[in-house]
């Protein structure tokens, strides 16, 4: 089972824009990484994004590449401040390949709490618009590789 994490690629600021779209080199970066992504021929079942604009508009690009079977789903409790745990607990439960889509610092606390069972453990440095994967085995969550927009094609 492999769990997909992406931090949504570069918005703006929200003086320029108060629901935060992305801004053309973020669209830029998610395209990137999503083309390197399909390279590697991922099975993802679904994507999930926090529902704000930012993150929305990177699942969206994502879900162009990766083709989701159960679609590109908003979904409560991915927000930047959420608590990790109920997440973490239900991935690890479940038997899909997920990529969520979302912010700082929930990203960094997912990953933390999955790999050491400490959300407060940085585990991963994630780059706007990066992903990153984590694979299960019979005990455990660990990384099995990044993409960023710097290393991609």
């Amino acid at each position: 089972m492999r769990l997909y994490l992406a931090q949504h690629a570069e918005a703006k600021t929200e003086e320029q824009d108060p629901e935060r779209s992305l801004t053309p080199k973020g669209r830029k970066d998610a395209l990137l990484v999503a083309e390197t992504g399909k390279d590697l021929n991922l099975r993802i079942d679904q994507i999930r994004h926090s529902g704000k604009k930012r993150a929305r508009q990177t699942a969206e690009i994502f879900g162009q590449f990766f083709s989701p079977e159960e679609g590109v789903v908003d979904t409560p409790g991915l927000g930047p401040v959420d608590d990790v745990k109920p997440v973490g607990d239900e991935v690890t439960a479940g038997n899909k390949n997920l990529l969520l889509v979302g912010h700082l610092p929930f990203m960094e606390r997912i990953a933390g709490y999955l790999i050491t069972g400490d959300p407060d453990h940085k585990v991963i440095d994630f780059h706007n618009a990066g992903l990153v994967s984590l694979k299960r085995d019979d005990e455990a969550w660990y990384v099995d590789w990044i993409i960023t927009p710097e290393i991609g094609k």
